[in-house]
């Protein structure tokens, strides 16, 4: 597929850094978001459609890259959506953190409009997103990730098949709640050090320099020392990826209780005010003032 044409949906923290990787490829553009005012940026280099069927109507690829399943619901079967007005033949990608049933649903409407589907979550957050340092996390045929490679290339630094339809987003779950639930226990850490009269400096810098030291605990702790919650991802995100994994696990019998108590930890944050900022104000609830 030579230059296709590409419906991006969502302009997020992440979908406007993947949709500019794009741009700046040479791919030609067609961008929707729910918010015009996310969209009107784009308009010197891109189509900024008015809604994600007008974006979609002309594209060989759709990208979805919203904040949820009812989002990503919206972009492509609600009014004037994408998938309704997708050319036959054209390829759907979810890349939206979401759940596997909702990308089975998703990808046999693809399949009754003669359209071909992969989801392909990424890891990686807004500044991954910006660079072109994404991995994508991809679920369904050989031969639709090979017609669809190019696009996704432009976007990342890694391209990994799964398995079938769902893959993907099975294993950006479960990497998002290993994920939270190492930032939760961070935020008990920072709260425990606090407390304690210890030097925060030193105590931190044998924790993150030693075996807890993940490249996530590195970079939060950093932002909760700051601190600094400009968001990077948002925290009210992380709950509802913890929430759909605990379900996941639950249909596959595996109790996640390390993820139900990272998602009370969020849950009281996000009851605190602070759904909007930077995962790494999960810590604050738990501060002495």
């Amino acid at each position: 597929m030579s230059q296709p044409r590409i419906a991006f949906l969502g302009l997020g923290l992440m979908g406007s850094g993947m949709a500019r990787r794009l741009i700046d490829a040479g791919f030609p553009l067609a961008v929707y978001n729910r918010d015009p005012a996310k969209a009107a940026p784009f308009a010197a280099t891109a189509e900024v459609a008015a809604t994600p069927g007008q974006a979609a109507a002309r594209a060989d690829i759709i990208i979805s890259m919203v904040a949820n399943d009812e989002a990503a619901r919206a972009v492509w079967l609600g009014g004037d959506g994408a998938l309704a007005a997708a050319p036959p033949g054209a390829v759907g990608i979810e890349s939206s953190t979401v759940t596997t049933g909702w990308v089975r649903e998703l990808a046999a409407a693809a399949a009754a409009r003669n359209c071909e589907f992969i989801d392909a979550p990424v890891t990686g957050s807004r500044a991954q997103a910006a660079a072109g340092e994404l991995n994508f996390l991809v679920g369904g045929s050989a031969g639709t990730l090979q017609r669809v490679r190019p696009v996704l290339a432009a976007m990342s630094k890694t391209i990994t098949p799964l398995g079938p339809v769902g893959s993907g987003t099975l294993l950006k779950l479960i990497n998002n709640f290993l994920c939270g639930t190492q930032v939760a226990a961070l935020a008990e850490a920072v709260a425990m050090i606090e407390s304690s009269g210890l030097d925060r400096a030193r105590a931190l810098e044998v924790l993150t320099l030693g075996a807890p030291g993940s490249p996530l605990v590195k970079t939060v702790a950093a932002r909760m020392m700051a601190p600094d919650y400009t968001p990077n991802f948002f925290l009210r995100l992380m709950a509802k990826d913890l929430a759909y994994a605990i379900k996941e696990g639950r249909d596959l019998s595996c109790e996640l209780t390390t993820a139900t108590t990272a998602l009370e930890a969020f849950q009281t944050a996000i009851a605190s005010g602070l759904g909007e900022k930077d995962i790494a104000a999960v810590v604050e609830p738990l501060r002495r003032r």
